[in-house]
């Protein structure tokens, strides 16, 4: 997610937003969709290029669109790092620990090197409207109830709070994601799997590991808006390239919000993928104890 994250701030940067710069500040107001037809209209149709003006011109639109963008292309080009961390934080169940080289070299060679990318339009499914929903509600959030110069709890705070609602949203997707790429599931299709889960486990399924997602997504996003945002004021005025200069600020925040939320995650895979046995925290937890013998030692081996 840190790297999702860090290359949709990369995009956000290099132009899709230009012509709004300061969209995440406090000061920009938010314009509002004017869907009234023009006075002495009688058709429907004769308003409809004044709305298309209105959402193409809203910040919100633009920060969805930024947000979907972005996580298509860094769904698709990480997807094989994502499989093959979905298959070590399975292990974790089974009590074998390839090691992440071992493991690309054992899906590669059992399903060829396109099985790296099985599980990607679950992904894309999720990545898309999640990121889109998560940059938008940022923005939302900033311009209702931000300040200009905000401290570090407002920043969690954002963060935690505008991922929770792209989090509950987008959550089914993320279950069918993980079941594909562990390869325990062999659904025809998305909307298969969607059918099925629901047919057998109800929305409870769908909305399996829910707790723990909370328990990753919320802290993880409150965390990284604080380094990443630390980061930036820090570098600022470095002379070094913008381009590169946001993308590491981003690298170095995902990857200290991801060693602190990255139990959570592991727990969060083996409930969604183990709904009936590990239908409640305690019993996953106990078990990555038991196979690690030192508390979440194995979760933060899982990365």
């Amino acid at each position: 997610m840190g790297i999702i994250t860090s290359y949709v701030i990369v995009v956000h940067r290099q132009g899709l937003l230009a012509d709004n710069k300061n969209i995440f500040n406090r000061s920009t107001p938010v314009q509002t969709l004017d869907l009234r037809p023009p006075e002495g209209s009688q058709h429907p149709q004769s308003h409809l290029p004044r709305v298309m003006d209105s959402l193409a011109t809203s910040p919100l639109v633009k920060c969805f669109v930024a947000g979907a963008f972005s996580g298509t292309c860094s769904t698709v080009l990480f997807q094989p790092l994502d499989l093959v961390k979905t298959r070590l934080q399975k292990s974790v169940n089974i009590g074998t620990n390839l090691g992440m080289l071992k493991e690309l070299s054992n899906v590669v060679r059992q399903e060829k090197v396109v099985g790296l990318w099985h599980g990607l339009w679950p992904s894309i499914n999720r990545c898309v409207p999640g990121i889109g929903l998560y940059f938008t509600s940022l923005h939302w959030l900033k311009t209702h109830f931000g300040s200009e110069k905000p401290g570090a709890i407002e920043l969690v705070v954002t963060g935690a709070s505008a991922r929770s609602i792209a989090g509950v949203a987008v959550l089914p997707f993320t279950v069918m994601k993980t079941r594909y790429e562990s390869g325990d599931f062999h659904y025809k299709s998305l909307s298969q799997g969607l059918r099925v889960t629901f047919a057998k486990e109800g929305l409870r399924g769908l909305w399996s590991g829910l707790t723990p997602t909370l328990m990753r997504d919320v802290p993880f996003s409150g965390l990284y808006l604080l380094f990443y945002t630390n980061l930036k004021t820090f570098t600022a005025g470095s002379g070094s390239n913008a381009t590169y200069t946001t993308f590491t600020n981003g690298l170095v925040a995902g990857f200290l919000a991801s060693l602190v939320t990255q139990p959570a995650d592991v727990i969060k895979t083996n409930m969604q993928l183990y709904p009936k046995k590990y239908g409640r925290l305690k019993p996953v937890m106990l078990l990555i104890y038991s196979v690690s013998k030192t508390p979440c030692v194995t979760c933060v081996l899982a990365l």
